[in-house]
This record gives C-alpha cells, sequence and structure tokens, in this order.
C-alpha cells in the first residue's frame, strides 16, 4: 500500500487509529510508527520497562562508581541494598 496515502488517511482520521498505534503516533511521528511495522509486522513483542531494558548499563555505572557505600549506591539508583550488592557481585 502506499505510504503516502496511509499517512495523509491517519492524518485525516486520528481517531481511527487502533490502540495503542494511535498514542505511538501522536508521541512519535507517522514514520516512526511505519518503521515499526516494518520491523515487527505480525509478530508479537513485549514491551519492558525503560529500567529492565537498560538495566545492564545501570550495572556497569553502579560499579564504575562504587566506592563501598551500598546504601548511598543503592539509593542512588532506586534498588534495594540486596539488590545492589547482587549488581556488585556481593561486595
Amino acid at each position: 500500500m502506499n505510504n503516502e496515502f496511509l499517512k495523509q488517511a491517519a492524518l485525516h482520521y486520528p481517531d481511527a487509529i487502533m490502540m495503542p498505534y494511535d498514542i505511538m503516533m501522536k508521541n512519535y511521528g507517522f514514520e516512526s510508527v511505519l518503521a515499526m511495522c516494518d520491523s515487527f509486522s505480525g509478530r508479537s513483542i513485549y514491551v519492558p520497562s525503560a529500567r529492565t531494558i537498560f538495566s545492564r548499563c545501570i550495572e556497569l555505572e553502579a560499579k564504575k562508581e562504587f566506592r563501598g557505600d551500598v546504601k548511598e549506591l543503592s539509593q542512588k539508583f532506586g534498588f534495594t541494598e540486596r539488590h545492589m550488592r547482587r549488581m556488585l557481585g556481593n561486595p
């Protein structure tokens, strides 16, 4: 189907776009929704929280900043002390 036709139809009838794609289009634009369709069309996908997606990055940053105070670091990153210890390798 012609993407320009789809774009014009979507812009004329935004209330007719299926949820949650209407929200995605409103926040990220038609091209982003179309790119997602091209990448994932026909698949079921789960979108975890940003914290889950970037958890390894958080772990590496915590290890870099660790100076011996697990409590302070856990408060900064919003994890329990127990979880922070596990992330750091049980210091």
